[in-house]
């Protein structure tokens, strides 16, 4: 045995070996900085690397993969449901996304903002058949700490609905839809959620749906008294008269396209079809 050390022969190949195997230690702790207050060793010195790479690097390689993708296939919806998810990870990466607040950082909302223009098209291509998990992480990207776009929001949900036609995916449109004033929409799908829920559990659910109908149409009422009181003041200031119509801004303008999509796909959710 290489450890019976009874033999003189045997002793002096034990000494060798621990030599050996205390070089090889040192030479490991040196060559690649193990065990060092200072990342990398001699081996990162002489090759020019770190011994860490970046958190956001393969998600910023998955993004270029899909982009690549979208151009060799650009009718291809898969295609460009993958770029919408790479998009969103990477936007969803620690330099990208304050986990305390909650919230996306100024990058962060510019990636997503990439995210939801890969969507858009996925949702042309890809008509009644969008992919619903992927709709899932638009409805977090137009949330109110993202993108905050209330009707995309909703046109995401009519997706999970449709793909998911359950009590809960019907009660979280019936919410989305009265928080972005879709009133008639959010009706429709509170109804369905009801008929889909146990008997036993229906009152407690409506009264939330009656509930989150409510504060919504208080929020609304409340931003439409301030802009009302704002430009009676601002006309009353100039001795000009109010306009009788509001001009829709930008951000309403481009949403056009997902909300008659979001209306076609409400007929289907609604119904149960």
């Amino acid at each position: 045995m290489l450890f019976d050390l009874t033999g003189g022969g045997r002793r002096k190949t034990v000494q060798v070996t621990y030599v050996l195997l205390a070089v090889l230690m040192g030479g490991g702790l040196v060559l690649f900085g193990i065990g060092g207050s200072v990342s990398g060793g001699l081996v990162d010195a002489i090759t020019g690397s770190s011994g860490s790479s970046s958190g956001t690097a393969p998600y910023e390689k998955r993004v270029q993969q899909a982009v690549s993708q979208t151009r060799a296939h650009p009718k291809d919806a898969a295609a460009w449901a993958d770029l919408t998810r790479a998009r969103f990870q990477l936007a969803s990466g620690a330099d990208n996304f304050d986990s305390t607040t909650g919230a996306w950082t100024a990058d962060g909302k510019k990636i997503l903002a990439q995210s939801a223009n890969a969507w858009q098209r996925h949702l042309k291509l890809a008509g009644d058949k969008a992919d619903d998990g992927v709709a899932g992480l638009m409805v977090q990207a137009y949330g109110p700490t993202g993108l905050n776009r209330p009707v995309d929001t909703v046109t995401a949900q009519e997706v999970i609905t449709q793909a998911r036609p359950t009590s809960a995916t019907f009660a979280r449109l019936a919410v989305l839809a009265y928080g972005a004033g879709q009133t008639r929409k959010g009706d429709l799908a509170s109804k369905k959620a009801l008929s889909l829920t146990d008997k036993d559990l229906r009152p407690s659910l409506k009264a939330q749906l009656d509930a989150a109908k409510q504060q919504s149409a208080a929020a609304a009422g409340g931003a439409s008294a301030g802009a009302a009181g704002a430009g009676a003041g601002t006309g009353a200031g100039a001795g000009a008269t109010p306009p009788a119509t509001a001009t829709a801004s930008p951000s309403q303008g481009s949403k056009s396209g997902s909300s008659s999509g979001s209306r076609k796909r409400s007929g289907k959710g609604a119904s149960g079809n």
